[in-house]
């Protein structure tokens, strides 16, 4: 059994984002000691290994319980799991249209700018008014998971 502190080295999780895995109940309340302090076993340390390697894919905590509920029942169909992993690649894409247009933006900015002075920057010019851009793609709408998470965020 390992403690909070042995937990977070073993999965490289922070010791608050733990703390704030069980509250949120992605992680299930870990025995204690005598002295009240947390007990982990393999499950728990598995678990949380999945949970991050979720987190480090990007996918929104309302998927990964969603996911983890999945497979705590190992004979439903994976079907909703694939549903989960397309979503979630949509939003990669999405993410990354966004990012080759802001690079495109940013590069003409830079390629405009004369290398003269601050009064005829280009880059400053862009940046002061929207209108000097290409197009109105560049804002990146917040993320839906902001949306259905309670407001305490995950400290990961």
């Amino acid at each position: 059994m390992l403690g909070i502190g042995q937990l977070s080295a073993e999965t490289g999780t922070k010791v608050p984002t733990i703390r704030y895995y069980e509250d949120i109940g992605l992680l299930p309340e870990p025995e204690r000691t005598a002295g009240n302090q947390r007990r982990y076993g393999k499950q728990q340390v598995d678990r949380l290994r999945f949970i991050r390697h979720c987190r480090d894919m990007g996918f929104p905590l309302t998927d990964i319980r969603a996911l983890l509920d999945l497979s705590d029942d190992p004979e439903r169909s994976c079907a909703s799991a694939d549903t989960i992993a397309r979503h979630q690649l949509q939003e990669v894409e999405r993410r990354l249209a966004s990012l080759a247009s802001l690079r495109q933006e940013l590069c003409r900015m830079i390629d405009q700018c004369a290398g003269g002075t601050v009064a005829d920057c280009r880059v400053i010019e862009s940046l002061a008014d929207h209108a000097h851009c290409i197009a109105d793609r560049h804002t990146t709408p917040a993320p839906t998971e902001q949306l259905a998470e309670p407001t305490r965020r995950d400290p990961a």
